[in-house]
């Protein structure tokens, strides 16, 4: 008795069709970083006739003319961006977690019209408070003063990111009150139950918290624009806009050095903390 020949089945095409798209996904996003780096090891003549990813002629001369290119060194604006950013972190953190504890966890009058102001103010663009903003410190006379990074630093220990507030209330949300219960039980009132129960169990939300607060804020630009005049006193990103003086010449070659230089903090920061920030976003409360 002879068996019946077994139909193979044909290797379908689909995982090499989806390999293929991914690649090619991640060459277009990769593309104007690798451009970037590229374009940083080239003279001025060769950024403005050669287009290409390659330079024919290594120019690691822009790096060190782009770190002395001014009277103050581009370390001092790196110092600047980490003071401002790390000090982002610690008031975001703080503020915003006390406040979504005090939406989640606490009953007080007119809770629920007080959260929709606050979920309210995401539809403001930031270039509308941006003014009042300004008006408000020039009055108090903390902006171009001793400390002139109050004006960008005051907000975020006042939880005035309502981004973060919501995302930490999500997550407390998620805790059971029946260890609210049990602290109560023990004799703890809401400052013990924040500090022994909801703090501890916050830790996701916390560091999901800290590291978009860093990336967004080494990143920023206008804000720091509008209240810092002071050379010393730069950021990084307002640093890099002064390549380009008033008579619209421009040193690129420096200009994209340091701004691959600029890009280095923000990758380690997320390489390092990647997979709290996944850990983080999964147990937050924000699906779709």
């Amino acid at each position: 008795m002879t068996r019946a020949p077994v139909a193979r089945r044909r290797p379908s095409g689909r995982p090499v069709l989806r390999l293929v798209i991914l690649v090619a996904i991640v060459a277009v996003v990769l593309y104007p970083l690798i451009w970037m780096v590229g374009t940083s090891v080239k003279s001025q003549e060769e950024i403005v006739n050669n287009i290409g990813l390659l330079p024919e002629r290594f120019t690691p001369g822009n790096y060190t003319a782009g770190w002395s290119n001014f009277d103050v060194s581009f370390g001092r604006f790196f110092l600047n961006s980490t003071m401002v950013s790390l000090l982002t972190v610690v008031g975001n953190g703080l503020s915003c977690l006390l406040a979504a504890y005090a939406f989640a966890r606490l009953r007080f009058r007119l809770r629920g019209m007080w959260f929709a102001v606050m979920i309210g103010t995401l539809l403001l663009p930031q270039h509308v408070l941006i003014v009042p903003q300004y008006i408000l410190f020039r009055t108090l006379g903390l902006v171009g003063g001793e400390w002139p990074y109050l004006p960008l630093l005051i907000p975020q220990f006042l939880a005035t990111e309502a981004f973060f507030v919501f995302l930490m209330v999500q997550f407390m949300r998620g805790i059971p009150r029946e260890l609210d219960e049990a602290a109560r039980i023990d004799g703890a009132g809401p400052y013990g139950i924040f500090r022994h129960v909801i703090l501890p169990l916050s830790r996701p939300a916390l560091v999901t918290t800290a590291i978009f607060s860093f990336i967004w804020t080494w990143n920023d630009f206008f804000r720091q624009l509008v209240f810092l005049s002071q050379l010393e006193d730069y950021t990084v990103p307002v640093a890099l806009t002064l390549f380009i003086d008033s008579t619209s010449q421009s040193a690129v070659g420096p200009m994209f050095a340091m701004s691959v230089l600029s890009l280095l903090p923000v990758f380690l920061f997320f390489v390092a903390f990647q997979r709290m920030l996944v850990e983080g976003i999964n147990t937050s409360g924000i699906k779709g």
